[in-house]
């Protein structure tokens, strides 16, 4: 394609200094050579004037242009613009065509995808599914902004918080009846993409679960009383020979009806959406906490309470005393005798408050503590039934808290204990009152 630099400058230099040569003949043959001269110089400025006219034309017009015909500087400026510009559509034909492509693809999707603006959340294309689950209509809304057309609280909040985590479980705007999940994922510097899946088949299957635990649970109760009652009737004395195997029987009989227990322990926490909120006395709570360390541990454990905030909580007492008991009876269940298990209450630099049960038990190796709060994972095979836990005492405590607002956080180190803290936003603290 480069003709250009070489040729085509020596053509117009050569075509400029036969004009002038000509010009210098014709005035000498005419007695005036200089006149002659500035006659063949004016004659080229204005031809070349002529031609960057023509060219400004050409480049201030968006007609298809045609492949240019002789040589010099103007034809090769031409023949670069024209074939610039069948570049330039072959790659927006190339463009529009992926772009297309594009939104074909998520047109087809099950997903509703919704692009928003970063800043001022305004909705700038969005997919046929978006029109279903989301209720948005192509003809009046794109352009407006996001938090104007979906009102559900919890979507607002969500949007408002930069929506980091995906959204789990909301009521579609269209239909009630549909459940949604939201998430949102950085795009471009401007945009971001808004994805919301339909999950109600999902929920439905997990209110199912739910049920089905709850109601077994519930059914194997009655015959586990049953039976723990006619085991307690039974005496080892009146038969020696049958003693241990009488007392393995009340011992997994006991066990049994904790694992149903906590089982319908958390059914009732994942039937739950919200808690009503009461204050909670934490200095109260970290007394009965070590109570209950204290008894379950019989001496074989130092157990300390600190409390290094006077706030508290606000919250579902009976629920937050769940968790934490959890937390303690692991720690003392957990840690070898003479170990030392240490209750802290206090409220960190951002506000937020912490409960924290550490111990200086064997510590759990870092391929479990992502896992350690699902139902019955065990870290060994014998480690709960060792202990007497049921598996579920975790995933118990992962809820309450989660109904709370609050996480909790896992640090262990095999052979140097464990630190378990809850850790609650600071819209869950109470202002101690003044004197």
């Amino acid at each position: 394609m480069n003709r250009f630099p070489a040729r085509a400058w020596q053509h117009s230099f050569w075509r400029l200094c036969g004009a002038v040569l000509l010009g210098l003949l014709l005035g000498g043959m005419l007695g005036r050579p200089l006149a002659g001269l500035s006659v063949a110089l004016a004659a080229a400025l204005a031809w070349h004037y002529l031609q960057l006219h023509r060219l400004l034309r050409i480049l201030s017009s968006r007609r298809s242009l045609v492949p240019p015909e002789g040589w010099g500087v103007f034809s090769e400026l031409e023949q670069i613009l024209y074939e610039r510009q069948r570049e330039s559509r072959q790659r927006k034909l190339r463009l529009r065509a992926l772009l297309k492509s594009f939104r074909e693809a998520a047109a087809a999707l099950p997903d509703a995808v919704v692009v928003v603006g970063r800043q001022d959340q305004r909705i700038a294309w969005f997919n046929s599914a978006a029109e279903t689950v989301l209720g948005l209509k192509p003809t009046q809304d794109v352009g407006t902004r996001l938090n104007y057309l979906i009102r559900v609280p919890r979507v607002l909040s969500w949007l408002e918080s930069g929506g980091e985590e995906p959204l789990l479980d909301v009521p579609s705007p269209a239909d009630p009846s549909i459940r949604l999940s939201f998430r949102l994922i950085d795009y471009t510097r401007e945009q971001r993409l808004l994805i919301v899946r339909d999950i109600s088949k999902l929920m439905q299957l997990e209110q199912v679960r739910r049920d089905f635990v709850a109601n077994v649970s519930h059914e194997l109760r009655t015959p586990l009383t049953v039976i723990h009652g006619y085991l307690d009737l039974l005496d080892p004395e009146d038969a020696p020979m049958w003693a241990d195997v009488i007392g393995e029987m009340r011992k997994q009989s006991s066990r049994m009806t904790s694992i149903v227990e906590d089982l319908l322990t958390l059914s009732r926490l994942e039937s739950l959406d919200r808690l009503q909120g009461e204050p909670v006395d934490m200095r109260a709570m970290l007394a009965t906490l070590k109570r209950d360390a204290e008894a379950l541990s019989q001496g074989r454990h130092t157990v300390s309470i600190e409390s290094l905030s006077s706030h508290d909580l606000t919250g579902s007492p009976k629920e937050l005393q769940s968790a934490f008991g959890n937390l303690v009876s692991n720690a003392v269940r957990y840690t070898q005798n003479g170990g030392r298990i240490h209750i802290t209450w206090s409220v960190d630099d951002s506000g937020a408050g912490l409960l924290q049960v550490a111990d200086n038990g064997p510590g759990i190796a870092a391929q479990h503590l992502g896992r350690i709060t699902e139902r019955f994972y065990r870290v060994s095979t014998s480690r709960s039934r060792d202990s007497g836990g049921t598996g579920l005492g975790l995933a118990i405590v992962k809820h309450a808290l989660h109904l709370h607002q609050a996480e909790l956080q896992i640090e262990s180190e095999v052979g140097s204990g464990s630190v378990f803290r809850c850790r609650f936003p600071a819209t869950r603290l109470l202002e101690p009152e003044s004197d």
